[in-house]
């Protein structure tokens, strides 16, 4: 017989007879590990995932509530004036006086109106 096989062949008795071991006491404890690991990975979602995502629609539906006609607004990437305010829609007119109608739900972000304030001439430096 080889060395290899006579090291080998009681090495496989011991550990089977361990594993046989473990099996027959930690049925609970497997159990009991694995409903915690679930649970940590429930919370481990609710707090980094669902929580934020929550707060964030929130903000968005309160701020797309409360726009009103001159706000500058980015649909998708188009950027327009409110012209006016529907129930579920918004009209924006866009450069070059082209006017579109929009979903309430497609606006993306919301700046206040701008003011055009007077120009002011300059003056000659002599």
């Amino acid at each position: 017989m080889n060395k290899t096989c006579k090291f080998t062949i009681p090495a496989l008795c011991v550990t089977s007879s361990v594993f046989a071991d473990a099996e027959a006491t930690g049925g609970n404890s497997n159990l009991m590990q694995m409903l915690f690991m679930i649970g940590f990975a429930v919370i481990f979602f609710y707090f980094i995932i669902w929580r934020p995502d929550q707060k964030r629609r929130k903000q968005m539906e309160q701020m797309r509530s409360s726009i009103a006609k001159g706000d500058r607004v980015t649909v998708m990437g188009i950027l327009g004036t409110i012209d006016k305010v529907e129930k579920d829609t918004v009209i924006l007119s866009l450069y070059q006086g082209g006017k579109m109608e929009v979903l309430k739900n497609a606006i993306t972000d919301i700046q206040p109106p701008v003011t055009k304030e007077k120009e002011v001439e300059p003056t000659e430096i002599k």
